[in-house]
């Protein structure tokens, strides 16, 4: 079946690869906040938080619920064969199977802009939740079935950090080895040009857009991960925190529109805990769950 010049909008509200139930309510509520789209839509079923083994399996957690979700996102793709793909998250694992497709797809003439917080390059050795693992796998280096996703790693040097803060001894070590090109917030603080200017020096014509929210200085947004009401003080202490703003990321994106041709975007990690404790109330009320 020849690629279609179709956009194909995924909506995989899984939250098994962080093991944070509010992802799953979030990836539906994103769903509904973002322009409607004439294209195709793939509804990817993810067993709902209570319904789904979330058990340690091989190093990782919930890792067979994972890969059937991975799969379900792999036979989409196969079914539409698109020229570009819209990822509604869910944790940011659910940007594996859509990348893999577009670089396979442009036989690596793809950079991947990935707006994050953190690197996502650990493996399942230091840290059990496999949304922390998708870049490496994307590079081909962790878990054998998850990689085997991945038919054209990404390379390293068509990869690059926006917004990535501070970092482990391991994930500077491993971004320093393999060349990861990064810009942190302070670097694009005056100006987005040097985006734009890597852009043009890797000379890929097209482009795959990771935008964790996270990213987002969780001063000024209050649905991220880290504006976790119920979570006891110093929960997150020593954890690295995004101080990017949104208008950063849109100027960005649109200038990098206006060069290349953006053929992935993937929002993830959506978490608006004022739905999420509506919705927990209104479970309690009569008639609700009949």
């Amino acid at each position: 079946m020849p690629a279609s010049d179709g956009v194909l909008r995924l909506l995989i509200p899984q939250w098994q690869g962080g093991n944070m139930p509010g992802y799953y309510l979030g990836g539906k509520v994103l769903a509904a906040l973002v322009p409607e789209t004439q294209g195709a839509v793939e509804h990817i079923a993810v067993p709902p938080p209570g319904a789904a083994e979330s058990r340690v399996k091989e190093g990782i957690v919930a890792r067979t619920a994972l890969l059937e979700i991975l799969r379900q996102a792999q036979a989409a793709i196969a079914r539409h064969r698109p020229r570009a793909i819209v990822t509604l998250g869910g944790d940011c694992l659910v940007d594996l199977a859509p990348i893999a497709w577009l670089n396979a797809r442009y036989a690596n003439d793809l950079a991947v802009l990935w707006i994050d917080a953190h690197p996502d390059i650990m493996d399942k050795s230091m840290f059990p939740h496999a949304h922390a693992h998708v870049l490496a796998l994307l590079m081909g280096e962790g878990d054998a079935k998850f990689v085997a996703a991945v038919p054209e790693p990404v390379r390293a040097e068509n990869i690059l950090y926006i917004g990535l803060t501070e970092t482990t001894p391991f994930e500077t070590a491993f971004i320093k080895s393999r060349g990861i090109a990064h810009f942190a917030p302070e670097d694009l603080a005056a100006s987005i040009a040097p985006v734009i200017d890597w852009l043009r020096a890797c000379g890929k014509k097209h482009i795959a857009v990771h935008f964790d929210l996270d990213v987002l200085d969780p001063g000024l947004y209050d649905f991220l991960y880290f504006r976790n009401p119920e979570a006891p003080k110093g929960a997150f202490a020593g954890i690295a925190k995004g101080r990017m703003y949104m208008e950063q990321i849109q100027a960005v994106l649109q200038a990098a529109a206006q060069e290349f041709d953006i053929v992935g975007l993937a929002v993830t990690e959506y978490l608006p805990w004022n739905t999420l404790k509506l919705a927990q109330d209104l479970a309690k009320l009569p008639l609700l769950r009949e």
